[in-house]
């Protein structure tokens, strides 16, 4: 059936490291008092080859490791340090390069966090690690033959944990673990990951007044001798688990053991125990039927059911093999009835999870959409059950409809390389991880109607069997695996099955079709026409499709596999057609033939003088009018796949009667909801279509969810041209269920009725929505819900109205007050405050009446901030942030202030409140729901709208938010703070679609963090030689680099100085400036030499640059064929030259002397760039001149080029290139810093066939120069000219000194050379000329590199003495 699994493990061991977990012991003991643990755990580990295994071990201290008994070396590498540098983040200036920095963070810790950091040295200790794995690699290359021995050793480590801040906590007298993701290594030293899995030994020694509940089954409890006494619990897990799973929960709990399963405990603190008798007592159902329907018994030998409070526990839900740790404030009394439902399924879910996702796993993250579907699939089999068919349906409904509008990107793709393994577990956290579950259920749901029920049961069965064997168990699972089984026990074929999963697993978007029929009477038969659509774009796509699981998924591009039913409702009876293909034209017309035939009769005609709008009694005529459709065909109502076999969004436009006669005589919950959706979109309603909603709403048999939709839909049609009816209608339902006839006030309250008391709590929610033509609530509405808080009556109810009197509150939130109903506004808020006070008398459950009256006076206070002072309105709510209130009224508390902060003052204001409030948060669960709702203000904020509204050190504190502890400690909350910075630019939540070329871009955060530090210490030690007492100020002469895609730092000290700039493509270029205020930037890296002038007409140094043959390369040659263009004025512009981009290093040295060479403007300086080469220059430091004193500097420089060129404007047409600049001051200094020369970094092997083309054209123009005798007699002059220069050089070389400063290149680079700069002073006082007359290309063997070594000599003439 499925393929064998013995190959693909041994593969999978051979990719890792080779290091196998047996088995593994923990034992660890506990002090509350002291909040210390101290143990050892013990690891049966099969050694690879190499002798050393690697561990994750995270915030603890290792004191010591033996192997085998005998101690060993080892190495700790913790993974996270605060690293705390200024200028880590400096060169955050927006939104959008903050979401890159994020970007760069995020991905870099998740990048540590997979790599081992406890390497252990398993063989006998005569050597360091690193001679170690050398001696043991030698080894195996000499020793090749034999058969391969299991190398199986007894690891054991002894440690403590420093600090209980995240993988386990203490709370009072309570400790308890939060697997999160990658954090069981925070707490005993493992291999944690999802492909290693081993059996346990658990034991635990606490307090004899504790119980330690733990995963596995209990052995026994030893009582120690000790004063006082301590107990150590035993457990044991036979079953394989990954260490995330491994769970512990340590208090003084009340244990509730099930009465119908002996394996099954409940534990809670002692508060709540009466409340655990009323929600457990459904849970044996959900057991047994699991069990019954899988026909296996539950895979571990017990199950425990721990509730804590809710600020301990990281989420509502905790899962750990047979443990499952929940949130207490899902436990409900006999008396609460809003919350029964919700823990039913929630209890419900996680017990399925114990069968699909942790007893049988994932084989890869690609995989794990499989599990958790599966999970959801058995949950949805206890909902249709226990709840009703009708329950199941309709929340199978809301959620497709969620999925198809949020499905629309990469991120929501269940089973593909880009969204699962490339995100680190990511793409299961916040609202992308509930569309993918939500989505994989309606997947396998969809599989499930293709085969049928009984062989899908029998698919599930089979996998349970199999992990179940005694012999040969299987508990991984993968996608081709459950699609074998599709196929074999599902009889679904090959071809349909090839399609499927490609299009809904491999592949993001959901079908989108809108249909709208004709009925030829003629013919007898309806013409439907179809628009196909797709809510995820081609672009999000198509990447995805490229990236299937195998390559045979990608035959089918076009549409969905299967066909859809249509089902005609016609007046002999109901009819299916499965006519319409998934796949197919975007536009098609299909012919459905009706069964049904016309009666031969008229139409009845209205009476003359009738009114058949509906405001007369002539209500047969307005029958007769809204039934003239159905009488013209034998259509009654259309419908769209009916049983949901596809994941859809469908769009079906059909008259207004046939709506009606769905909503009326349609009994799928499904349909009816459908129906009213599509009477409420309606643009005119008529007063059938308002009596139809109301008749509806009144019909008790209907399901209560859908009467619900009806109340809002009359609410939605209220207005003042319907004279308000469905206002009247959803006041009248109310009173004829909640009011005395006789005295016109509402009842005490009664709740026996279920259903009723769901709907009836929901009208005053849709009362409070309706609205009028200025968009205030009508006078009617107000004073409606104002008598319904003022006459509220629980007495002789046996139900709490605590949730009943919450949605009251909440309806006075949604109310908008005009001229009108503002003088109900102070009765009402009285009748929230009396609430308010009561509550805080008397807490109600969960404090869930204190959170509705915060959110009602929040809501109240931003609609009318124009007449209310917000201030107090904070004061108000201030008080509530305290740490002894209960957590969900804190948390509100913190929402409402933020909202504030961000209605009054911005969102800059609001995220800065933000951090603050995370900082304060002791609770992790707290941090989280706090950062869900700074994405939510952000998103209603409008994201990449904020780019002027966000400081950079909002930004900045953000980002060193997401690097600190507090995130390490809750991957959640810094999932949620990587999402706010990307929403803030404009960007998805998610990991999926960031570039990667920014992500390398940034690279490791420590390692950048180390290298702004070294470029600091750079900065502080670099001195000039000289001091600068006349240097002019030319602030003005600033050129702005207009690339902003590329990220230029320049780190100043003291002093600002003259910067050329040229930002590369694909690395940062760190820019140190020491001197003066002046900057240059180039304004735009080519392929072309680009020109920048200032337009000055003062003559200025001369700089002219050779580039030499090199040997290295088959280019060289070109170098001396290249001659200086001359060009005369700044007005004219250099001729474009095809040549090396030019790339911009700030060297890493010690010391370093400044570089300070005169002059007063840059006229015009080339770069040239070549897109097959690559030149890095760096000028590291000049010395300041003195009157008539010559000096030289040299230069390192970097090149992989076979030609590089600057033109620059001559002074005479006689004359090398100039920079000219007439304006300047004969007695000033000359300065000028070229600090840093920066382009794009080529790959030196990485050539391409555009280079080869590139260099072939370049070939041809080479010999083309070669016969051309003009560009022979300039070599000529040239040569003589260069030979002038040289005895000049030498004259003056005896008169002046060059030092010289070696700069080492960076790892994988070009040899870095060194080059001359030489200044002369010039006998023309006027015109100072600066000249690099030489430029020398030369190999260097010995590096083994292919870049040519550059040697570049300035000279300079001065000003002479005056």
């Amino acid at each position: 059936m499925a393929k064998p699994r013995k190959p693909k493990n041994e593969e999978t061991k051979a990719e890792s490291s080779g290091a196998v977990v047996r088995h593994q012991k923990l034992c660890l003991s506990i002090d509350m008092d002291k909040r210390q643990i101290y143990g050892y755990t013990e690891l049966e580990m099969v050694v690879p080859d190499i002798g050393i295994v690697g561990l994750h071990a995270e915030n603890l201290g290792i004191e010591s490791v033996s192997v085998d008994g005998e101690s060993t070396e080892f190495e700790y590498y913790p993974n996270h340090q605060n690293v705390e540098n200024e200028k880590r983040w400096r060169m955050v200036t927006s939104p959008s390069s903050a979401a890159d920095a994020a970007a760069a963070a995020y991905v870099s810790a998740l990048d540590r966090e997979l790599v081992p950091n406890l390497l252990i040295n398993c063989c006998k200790p005569f050597k360091g690690l690193t001679e170690q794995i050398d001696h043991t690699s030698l080894e195996n290359k000499l020793d090749t033959s034999g058969e391969a021995k299991q190398n199986v050793k007894l690891v054991r480590i002894d440690y403590w944990v420093e600090k209980a801040e995240t993988g386990i906590h203490f709370d009072g007298n309570v400790l308890h673990t939060d697997n999160q993701i990658r954090r069981a290594r925070c707490w005993f030293p493992c291999i944690d990951d999802s492909s290693q899995q081993c059996c346990y030994d658990l034991e635990f020694t606490v307090s004899h007044n504790l119980i330690a509940v733990s995963t596995g089954s209990l052995l026994y409890q030893v009582l120690s001798k000790d004063d006082p006494p301590r107990k150590t619990y035993v457990y044991k897990l036979d079953v394989p688990v990954n260490a995330r799973w491994i769970t512990l929960a340590v208090a003084p709990f009340e244990i509730l053991p099930d009465p119908h399963h002996s394996i099954v405990s409940h534990l809670c603190l002692p508060t709540n125990l009466p409340k655990l008798h009323n929600t457990v007592e459904f849970f044996h159902n959900a057991f047994s039927h699991y069990e019954a329907y899988l026909e296996a018994k539950f895979p571990f030998g017990s199950y425990k059911q721990v509730f804590l409070a809710p600020e301990m526990a990281v989420s509502s839900s905790t899962f750990g093999a047979s443990m499952s740790i929940f949130s207490s404030q899902v436990l409900y009394d006999e008396k609460v009835i809003d919350q029964a439902i919700d823990t039913s399924i929630k209890l419900a879910f996680a017990l399925a999870r114990q069968w699909f996702g942790v007893y049988i796993t994932p084989e890869s993250p690609n995989d794990e959409w499989l599990l958790d579907g599966l999970a959801g699939f058995l949950t949805d089999l206890f909902i249709k059950n226990f709840l009703g068919n009708n329950e199941v349906r309709y929340r199978r409904y809301k959620a497709n409809c969620a999925v198809c509008k949020a499905d629309d990107s990469g991120a929501t793709t269940l089973s593909s390389s880009t969204s699962c393994k490339d995100l680190y577990g990511t793409h299961c956290i916040g609202i992308y991880g509930k569309i993918r579950s939500c989505k994989s259920v309606a997947v396998l749901e969809m599989l499930e109607k293709q085969m049928g029920s009984n062989f899908f049961r029998k698919i599930l069965q089979n996998i349970v069997s199999r992990a179940q064997s005694a012999t040969s168990p299987v508990r991984s699972l993968s996608t081709k695996e459950f699609r074998h089984f599709a196929n074999k026990v599902g009889n679904l074929e090959r071809p349909f099955l090839k399609e499927f999963f490609p299009r809904w697993v491999g592949s993001c978007g959901c079908p989108v079709l809108r249909m709208g029929f004709s009925y030829n009477k003629r013919k007898n038969i309806v013409e439907l026409a179809v628009l196909r659509e797709c809510t995820a774009t081609p672009d999000s796509s198509g990447p995805v499709l490229n990236s299937n699981l195998d390559s045979e998924n990608r035959d089918s591009d076009n549409g969905w596999p299967g066909m859809m039913s249509i089902r005609v409702h016609e007046l002999d009876g109901m009819y299916d057609h499965p006519v319409l293909p998934m796949a197919g034209d975007t536009w098609q017309l299909l012919e459905i033939q009706c069964h049904s035939k016309l009666a031969a009769r008229r139409a009845l005609k209205p009476k003359k003088g009738s009114k058949p709008d509906g405001s007369d009694d002539n209500a047969d005529a307005v029958a007769a009018l809204d039934m003239r459709s159905s009488m013209e065909s034998p259509l009654s109502w259309i419908r769209a796949d009916p049983e949901m076999e596809y994941l859809a969004e469908i769009h079906f436009n059909q008259p207004v009667q046939m709506c009606i006669n769905q909503l009326e005589k349609d009994g799928d919950v499904v349909a009816q909801a459908q129906a009213i959706a599509a009477l409420e979109s309606l643009p005119q309603l008529s007063f059938s279509v308002v009596n139809t909603l109301n008749n509806f709403l009144s019909d008790s048999k209907a399901f209560w969810r859908v009467r619900i939709e009806a109340a809002f839909a009359l609410a939605n049609t209220a207005s003042e041209e319907t004279d308000w009816a469905g206002l009247l209608h959803l006041v009248k339902f109310y009173k004829s269920r909640r009011f005395d006839a006789n005295i016109g006030l509402p009842k005490p309250n009664d709740f026996r009725d279920f259903p009723e008391y769901f709907v009836l709590e929901a009208i005053p929610h849709a009362i409070a929505m309706v609205r009028a033509a200025d968009k205030k609530s009508p006078r009617e509405a107000v004073e409606f819900v104002l008598q319904l808080l003022k006459y509220n009556d629980n007495n002789g109810n046996p139900y709490s109205d605590v949730f009943w009197l919450a949605a009251l509150v909440q309806s006075v939130g949604e109310l908008e007050f005009g001229q009108q109903s503002i003088l109900f506004l102070s009765s009402l808020l009285k009748r929230v405050d009396r609430l308010l006070q009561f509550d805080r008398l008397m807490p109600s459950y969960n404090g869930i009446l204190t959170v509705s009256c915060i959110r009602t006076l929040t809501q109240i206070a931003l609609k009318l901030s124009g007449f209310i002072c917000l201030d107090h309105v904070v004061e108000l709510i201030k008080p509530f942030r305290n740490p002894n209130t209960i957590w969900q009224v804190r948390m509100e508390a913190s929402r409402a202030l933020l909202d504030l902060e961000f209605h009054c003052k911005g969102i800059d204001a609001a995220l800065s409140l933000f951090v603050k409030y995370i900082e304060e948060e002791p609770s992790l669960r707290g941090q989280e729901k706090l950062g869900v709702h700074a994405m939510r203000i952000c998103q209603a904020g409008g994201g990449s709208d904020f780019n002027d509204e966000i400081r950079t050190e909002t930004l900045v504190a953000l980002l060193h938010l997401l690097d600190s502890r507090i995130s390490f400690n809750n991957v959640f909350l810094r999932h949620h703070l990587f999402g706010i910075l990307q929403i803030l630019a404009g960007r998805a939540p998610t990991l999926y679609g960031v570039p990667r070329d920014k992500i390398l871009l940034r690279g490791d955060g420590d390692t950048y963090s180390d290298q702004r530090n070294i470029c600091a210490a750079f900065v502080t030690e670099m001195k000039p030689t000289e001091p600068t007492l006349d240097m002019p100020n030319f602030s003005r002469d600033n050129l702005a680099i207009s690339d902003v895609s590329k990220e230029v730092d320049c780190v100043s000290n003291g002093r600002e100085e003259n910067i050329l700039v040229i930002p590369e493509n694909s690395k940062e270029a760190d820019i140190v400036s020491n001197g003066h205020e002046r900057k240059m930037s180039v304004p735009e890296v080519s392929k072309d030499a680009d020109t920048v002038s200032n337009s000055h007409e003062r003559k200025m140094p001369v700089v002219k640059i050779r580039v030499k043959q090199s040997a290295a390369t088959s280019r060289a040659e070109e170098a001396d064929n290249r001659a200086f263009e001359r060009s005369q004025g700044g007005q004219h512009e250099a001729d474009r030259v095809t040549s090396s981009s030019v790339s911009v290093d700030a060297p890493q040295r010690n010391s370093v002397e400044a570089v300070s060479i005169s002059y007063q403007n840059v006229e015009e300086v080339n770069s040239c760039h070549d897109h097959g080469s690559r030149m890095t220059a760096s000028i590291g430091s000049a010395k300041l001149p003195s009157e008539g004193d010559n000096f030289g500097k040299e230069l390192q420089c970097t090149a992989d080029s076979s030609k590089v060129s600057m033109h620059l404007q001559p002074d005479d047409p006689s004359s090398p290139s100039i920079l000219q600049d007439n304006n300047v001051d004969p007695h000033a200094k000359k300065y000028v810093s070229l600090q840093s020369l920066s382009g794009a970094r080529q790959d030196l092997n990485g050539g391409s066939s555009g280079k080869e083309k590139e260099k072939k054209k370049k070939d041809k123009d080479k010999k083309r120069k070669r016969e051309d005798p003009e560009y022979l007699e300039k070599k000529r002059l040239k040569k003589e000219k260069k030979q002038k220069e040289k005895e000049m050089t030498k004259l003056l070389s005896e008169e002046v000194k060059t030092p010289s400063v070696e700069i080492s290149g960076k790892k994988g680079e070009a040899t870095i050379k060194m080059a001359t700069v030489q200044l002369q002073q010039p006998i023309e006082p006027s015109q100072p000329k600066a000249t690099i007359t030489k430029v020398e290309s030369r190999a260097e063997p010995s590096e083994g590199s292919s870049a040519p070594k550059i040697r570049i000599k300035l000279k300079s003439k001065t000003q002479n003495k005056l």
